[in-house]
């Protein structure tokens, strides 16, 4: 079976990514099951446990008790209304029947010396004092109700002044108590966040690299899911600190790297090109190729149409939008084969044509 190395490369790439998240998801799902048993450790208050019970039960009662006098003044109420609304339209209708009779007697004499005159007035007097006589009660009654709802009132005060107490206290041990799963958590992540941090500079070339790669990602993980969403609030203070720290930690890190990848490549760039093409790598001289960009300065070394001028030429007309050598740097791209002439990539170890091997200028 002949050996493709390009295919190999992929499928080894998939392999050690496919163990690096294999080995990931297990110490996720085994951390999860170990901060699970820890979180158990400790106990989350309730806001009922800080409750005077005994209080509030007596103050509840109260008010249970209040709420039951004012149904029943409530219902007296009512009864009061009905019968005050009934003594006024027998007023009402008693007045309209002495206003008609009184008009039939003006016939007959004067009316202010008629006893049947007077009795009757006499009589309508008498249902508007016993109309009177309710709005009386009603009022006396009204005065109870507002009385027993101000009681009432004071008695729901101190419910809430009670509760307010009680959840007061709640809230203080439930700061107490994130804090205590945020320092159990951080026991076990800080360790695990550390040694990934530690895999990751240090054997992030290491042939065993893939378990060390699942180890760094796991880690992250478990900072990001496992220790983040427990810090404390305290206002955000600390929320946005870890922020600022970690964008400040990384941003650091990223520049420099970058910074120092910059200067080397700057660097590199004025040493001789025969130095240079020493140290390019077989992998990276066929990414290049495949890529069209010279591996030395990263450069694209394809001539444009509208840069070739119109000289002819012997070569193909693919190679001739090619440039032997790069515009930026240069480095020696293209070279022709010492056996057969066939031009080749400099930087590829052998000849597409012939296979003989390709020597680099020394």
């Amino acid at each position: 079976m002949e050996l493709n190395s390009k295919k190999l490369e992929q499928t080894s790439r998939i392999v050690y990514y496919s163990i690096s998240t294999i080995l990931c998801i297990f110490l996720i799902l085994l951390s999860n099951r170990i901060i699970g048993d820890l979180d158990n450790t400790t106990s989350q208050p309730d806001s009922k446990d800080f409750e005077n019970k005994s209080v509030l039960a007596g103050l509840f009662n109260n008010i249970e008790v209040q709420n039951v006098e004012l149904d029943n003044l409530q219902s007296k109420k009512e009864t009061i209304e009905k019968t005050i609304a009934t003594a006024k339209e027998n007023h009402a209708n008693e007045k309209q029947s002495f206003d008609n009779w009184l008009q039939t007697r003006k016939t007959l004499g004067s009316p202010d010396k008629d006893q049947e005159v007077i009795a009757r007035a006499k009589q309508l007097d008498d249902f508007y004092k016993v109309e009177q006589e309710w709005r009386t009660q009603l009022n006396l009654l009204q005065t109870q109700i507002d009385e027993t709802q101000k009681k009432k009132q004071e008695i729901q005060t101190s419910i809430n002044k009670e509760q307010d107490e009680a959840y007061g206290k709640y809230e203080k041990a439930l700061q107490k108590y994130e804090l205590k799963v945020f320092l159990i958590r951080l026991l076990f992540v800080a360790p695990i966040l550390a040694l990934g941090i530690f895999f990751f500079i240090r054997y992030r070339r290491h042939k065993f690299y893939p378990l060390f790669f699942g180890f760094t990602l796991f880690s992250i993980y478990a900072f990001f899911f496992g220790l983040v969403p427990y810090l404390p609030s305290y206002g955000g203070y600390v929320r946005y600190s870890v922020g600022v720290i970690l964008t400040v930690g990384l941003g650091y890190y990223a520049i420099k790297h970058i910074r120092h990848f910059i200067e080397q490549k700057q660097a590199e760039l004025k040493i001789s090109t025969q130095e240079r093409a020493k140290k390019i790598q077989t992998t990276v001289a066929e990414k290049a190729l495949e890529n069209h960009f010279c591996p030395s300065c990263g450069k694209d070394f394809f001539i444009r149409k509208w840069e070739w001028t119109a000289i002819k030429t012997v070569e193909t007309d693919i190679y001739k939008y090619l440039t032997t050598f790069c515009r930026h740097c240069g480095m020696e791209l293209f070279k022709q084969c010492e056996n057969c002439g066939t031009k080749n990539f400099a930087h590829l170890p052998f000849c597409s044509q012939c296979g003989t091997k390709i020597t680099k200028n020394e």
